[in-house]
């Protein structure tokens, strides 16, 4: 039997180092964050003119999908071709100018979310690796004795932790 087997404190035993997950790593100085959150406020006071739609605004709009933007852009075009046809109240004008802002927000939209999406991942990737630790040093904590200050964690990782083990037991009726 090796040694890690027959430790009977997962996933530490003397002698062995401890297997704490690290996904990432970072700290951020004080100008860099001052300079994130100026980045963002600009980015927020450019964008100022954005929308947002509640979830019956988005349900009652009609959507633009990718098979009838073709047809937008040929129908615009025809349009500004044949403008005697328009009555007067028709702003050929702002269709176009929507036109040109679509294509130019969709790259910004592109780059932003996968901006977001890694803010995203890295969030989580910094509570799991908070969470690996944690529960590392819970398990010592159980393991090596006590202490008013081992016993707090210890207390406060069981009212966590211990209730879903207790709950998982249950028999399922």
């Amino acid at each position: 039997m090796d040694t890690f087997s027959a430790c009977p404190l997962v996933p530490y035993c003397e002698g062995e180092a401890l297997m704490t997950q690290n996904l990432i790593s970072m700290v951020f100085s004080t100008d860099d964050l001052a300079a994130i959150h100026a980045a963002v406020a600009t980015l927020e006071e450019k964008l100022a003119r954005l929308v947002e739609l509640s979830i019956d605004e988005r349900r009652e709009l009609n959507k633009m999908g990718d098979k009838s933007e073709a047809a937008c852009r040929q129908t615009l075009v025809v349009l500004a071709q044949n403008p005697q046809i328009l009555p007067p109240n028709f702003d050929l004008a702002e269709a176009q100018r929507d036109l040109v802002a679509l294509d130019q927000l969709r790259p910004l939209a592109v780059r932003i979310r996968q901006l977001a999406n890694k803010i995203d991942d890295s969030e989580m990737a910094l509570g799991s690796d908070i969470l690996s630790s944690a529960l590392e040093g819970y398990a010592l904590a159980k393991a090596v004795g006590k202490g008013a200050a081992l016993d707090a964690m210890r207390e406060s990782m069981a009212q966590r932790y211990g209730h879903r083990r207790k709950a998982s037991k249950a028999p399922v009726s």
